[in-house]
């Protein structure tokens, strides 16, 4: 996969636009780990602590292509999933209770942050607005998350509560767009993949954004993994794990064009 163009913001990478055609988008927002060299030593939160919380990886989800916006920035100087007032963590009622900071962070720091987030933001709405301009789209908003909370060596939370795929629709239009949620549902689903909706997330700023600001025009699916593919507690990663979940995702690309030629203007 190409590595794409690179926005950069105070000299370091903010994000990377990977190249693609049609009307399947994707986004990777917490892809990222960097933290911009004025903030290091600000931050007393380790790095593996951090990594723990991103999701690693999710880029490398992204089927061959379509276009994709990719963060590359770590959620603990930006948060892109959530709504600009609250994107840095200000407190560790924030951050699940992390103690991110050694001292809250200024007026300075919270605004070089927000220039990484508007940064983000202009560019998946560039990619939007072109596809919009051509028919509906969807974006998929790829995420993943813990499963093993209560430490290393516990056994992984009951899958009962926690699906392989958690598909979040809490903010779509389950109207005009419930073709394309089950469109991505049954492609998953023939992949051998345990996909439901709304069990652990709904979706985030990302979803709720495109969602309202295309509304009629596309939208958008939050898609959150389960760390199966890789130890969320050393980081080590299975490839083959990686590469069967990009391919189950490109698996659903043709149903999903498919769906969105059914949507009516």
């Amino acid at each position: 996969m190409t590595l794409g163009r690179t926005v950069e913001v105070a000299g370091m990478p903010a994000c990377r636009i990977l190249p693609g055609s049609g009307p399947v988008v994707a986004a990777a927002v917490h892809a990222g780990s960097a933290v911009r060299e004025d903030l290091r030593g600000e931050m007393m939160l380790p790095a593996q602590d951090r990594l723990r919380e991103e999701d690693p990886h999710t880029w490398r989800f992204v089927p061959d292509g379509i276009a994709a916006v990719v963060g590359e920035r770590s959620r603990f100087e930006v948060d892109l999933n959530r709504p600009r007032e609250r994107a840095v963590y200000l407190s560790p009622e924030d951050a699940w209770g992390l103690d991110v900071w050694a001292r809250p962070p200024g007026e300075d720091v919270v605004r070089g942050s927000l220039e990484v987030y508007d940064a983000f933001y202009a560019e998946l709405r560039a990619l939007l607005d072109e596809r919009a301009a051509h028919g509906p789209f969807v974006l998929l908003d790829l995420h993943s998350y813990n499963h093993r909370r209560s430490g290393a060596l516990a056994p992984p939370d009951d899958p009962a509560a926690n699906p392989e795929v958690n598909l979040g629709t809490g903010t779509l239009d389950a109207v005009r767009w419930r073709r394309v949620a089950e469109a991505f549902v049954s492609a998953m689903a023939e992949r051998g993949h345990d996909v439901r909706e709304n069990v652990r997330f709904r979706g985030g700023a990302v979803s709720a954004w495109v969602n309202a600001e295309y509304a009629g025009r596309g939208c958008a699916l939050a898609v959150e993994f389960k760390k199966t593919f890789m130890d969320e507690w050393t980081g080590a990663v299975d490839d083959g794990a990686v590469e069967a979940i990009r391919e189950s995702l490109g698996s659903t690309v043709p149903r999903l064009v498919a769906a969105l030629a059914r949507i009516r203007p």
